[in-house]
């Protein structure tokens, strides 16, 4: 160590973990099966957004860093990061990327390779998927998991400072795999099994969804009692001991809007229905809005048709700050927006004009969202939102309501313009719509 290796997908975890481990003294070999990509990479264009990232790749890319559309032979670790969905009509992980990502492995590499998954997965999916590819056509295997854990946005970082948890098919694999790791990140904690750490991945994003999923249930009940939500939030979170409450939004990404159905594909002697609870409260979210915002509209004009919306913020989240709409909330709300007959006006300050229209959105400039529109609705909290001069940008327009999902702009201003102020469980009590 350092050695050669192999990274089967350059999304957002294969791509970030290629250029940790460059920049670590490792010659990496990156793999994706989408000519766009690797077109992509080889004009040394990242294709995703990532703090960082173009800083990393100008410092790698054909140095320490190259891609490939297979992988090449002689390397001393291969790692599986391809994607994980979940099919669209089940809601059952499809484990084809899985399946035929080890299988390159397996025609590329041989036994003494250190192959790693880093992709999330059902528990068990390591030794019933992955290590049987390997053991047929190598007769025995080196196999580890160490599942990805970092967030969008801060994942150079998080790469070095959050401990890498690693679980090995045995002990020669676990030392290789710590080994491995150990050149990236400051820590190592080991599992017992590629059980293990498999269900460390799923046991972390379950907690995530299961935490915002009851900011937004207290969120929705002190809505029915004409209670301001954070104000509940911050008391009950004021010098108290017990774990924070979470203030309540939308909960999207790759990770948290699949890994839950995950988990429930990992068991099978029960159902695991708080976690679904979960995940079914979050996804009902977005449609709850969404139907806010048309009754409203309905309420202050008397008809949808021909009205027209402003929606800032198309990513999934605003901060940290990316362009990724898996996930997003726009996405469950259009289908309402479409039946309400409401023109629909995008912005946002990451997410391209070209994915804004493939969404059935109008991409417009700040400016253009408040002086075209008759409600304005709020869906990330980008910085660039939380500093929105709202003095400024409504007195003179046609706007008469505005729904602020994060409460992040000055509702005073809002109201003082005249206009419609309302957030997630929350309405003011003078409001009488």
């Amino acid at each position: 160590m350092p050695g050669r290796i192999g990274i089967v997908g350059m999304g957002y975890v294969g791509l970030t973990l290629a250029a940790g481990l460059a920049r670590s003294g490792f010659e990496v070999h990156g793999v994706d099966s989408e000519p766009r990509v690797r077109e992509s990479l080889a004009r040394g264009r990242v294709h995703l957004y990532e703090p960082g990232l173009d800083e990393a790749l100008r410092d790698t890319l054909d140095r320490s860093l190259f891609v490939h559309p297979t992988l090449p032979p002689g390397l001393d670790a291969a790692i599986i990061c391809v994607s994980t969905p979940v099919r669209d009509d089940t809601r059952t992980p499809d484990l084809t990327n899985i399946a035929a990502a080890a299988n390159q492995i397996a025609r590329h590499c041989g036994p003494d390779t250190l192959v790693v998954v880093r992709s999330t997965v059902p528990v068990g999916t390591s030794r019933s998927v992955v290590l049987p590819a390997l053991t047929r056509a190598w007769g025995r295997a080196r196999l580890v998991m160490a599942p990805e854990r970092t967030i969008q946005g801060q994942a150079l970082r998080e790469l070095t400072e959050l401990p890498q948890v690693v679980g090995g098919l045995d002990d020669d694999s676990l030392r290789a795999g710590v080994a491995l790791f150990g050149q990236l990140a400051d820590q190592v904690v080991t599992v017992a099994s590629l059980e293990a750490a498999e269900l460390v991945k799923l046991a972390n994003n379950c907690h995530t969804d299961l935490i915002y999923a009851y900011g937004n249930e207290i969120a929705l009940l002190a809505g029915e009692h004409g209670v301001d939500p954070l104000e509940v939030v911050r008391a009950a979170n004021h010098d108290y001991p017990r774990p924070d409450l979470a203030r309540p939004g939308f909960v999207g990404g790759s990770c948290l809007s699949k890994d839950p159905y995950l988990f429930g594909a990992s068991a099978s002697g029960h159902t695991p229905s708080l976690v679904a609870a979960a995940r079914q409260r979050n996804e009902q979210l977005p449609v709850h809005v969404a139907d806010t915002m048309v009754r409203r509209l309905r309420q202050l004009r008397g008809a949808t048709a021909g009205a027209t919306l402003a929606v800032l913020g198309w990513a999934y989240k605003g901060w940290p700050p990316t362009d990724d709409m898996r996930g997003a909330a726009i996405v469950p709300m259009m289908p309402a927006f479409r039946r309400a007959g409401l023109r629909v006006l995008g912005h946002d300050p990451l997410v391209a004009d070209d994915v804004i229209r493939a969404h059935g959105g109008e991409p417009v400039s700040l400016d253009k969202a408040f002086s075209e529109a008759d409600a304005v609705l709020v869906l990330n909290d980008h910085p660039d939102y939380r500093a929105l001069p709202v003095a400024t940008l409504l007195p003179g327009t046609g706007v008469r309501f505005v729904y602020d999902s994060w409460r992040i702009l000055d509702e005073e201003a809002v109201r003082a313009a005249g206009v419609r102020y309302e957030g997630i469980g929350y309405r003011p009590a003078t409001e009488s719509v």
